[in-house]
C-alpha cells in the first residue's frame, strides 16, 4: 500500500533558482551564430590554426601541442559542441519570428480582404442606386418632350377658346 501512495504522487524536484533572461541568452546565441557563419570568422580561424600548427611544428621551445595536435582537436570539439546548439537556438528564434510575421501578414491580409469586400458591396449599392436615377440627358429629353406636348395642347386649345369666345 505504501508503494502505491508513492506512485500516485509525483516526486518533488528541487529547482535551481538560477535567474537568467531567455531573451538575453537568445540574443547571445544569435550573435554567435551570426559571427560563425561569416567568411571573416573562417579566415581568422584558418589563420589561428595555421599559426598554432606552425608554432608547434617549427618551434622547439614553444611546443605545447605536439604533432597529433590533440589539444587543437579538443578545442575544435568544444567549439563544435557549443556552436551547434547555439546555432539551433538562433534558428528556432528566427523560426518563431518568421511564424509571428506570417501570422501578422495573414491578419493584415484578412483585414484587407474584408475591407475590399466591404468596398465592393458599397460600390455595388451605389451602382444600384445610380441605375434608378435619371441622367441629365434623360431629364433634358423628358423636359423637351413635355414642352412639345404642352405646345401641342396649347395649339389645340387655342382654336377652341376662340370659338367659345366668339359664340358668347
Amino acid at each position: 500500500m505504501k508503494r502505491r501512495e508513492d506512485l500516485a504522487n509525483p516526486r518533488y524536484r528541487r529547482k535551481l533558482n538560477v535567474p537568467y533572461e531567455p531573451g538575453a541568452f537568445g540574443r547571445f546565441s544569435e550573435a554567435v551564430a551570426r559571427n560563425l557563419g561569416t567568411a571573416r570568422f573562417l579566415v581568422v580561424q584558418t589563420f589561428l590554426v595555421l599559426v598554432w600548427i606552425s608554432i608547434n611544428v617549427l618551434s622547439v621551445t614553444l611546443r605545447w601541442d605536439p604533432y597529433p595536435f590533440i589539444l587543437l582537436n579538443l578545442m575544435f570539439s568544444v567549439q563544435a559542441a557549443y556552436a551547434a546548439p547555439l546555432i539551433l537556438l538562433a534558428q528556432n528564434r528566427q523560426e518563431d519570428r518568421d511564424r509571428q510575421a506570417l501570422e501578422n501578414d495573414r491578419a493584415v491580409a484578412a483585414r484587407t480582404q474584408e475591407n475590399a469586400e466591404y468596398l465592393a458591396r458599397e460600390l455595388a449599392g451605389v451602382r444600384l442606386a445610380l441605375s434608378n436615377t435619371a441622367t441629365s440627358s434623360e431629364v433634358r429629353e423628358a423636359i423637351d418632350s413635355l414642352s412639345e406636348r404642352i405646345d401641342q395642347l396649347l395649339e389645340r386649345s387655342s382654336p377652341n377658346e376662340r370659338r367659345g369666345a366668339s359664340q358668347n
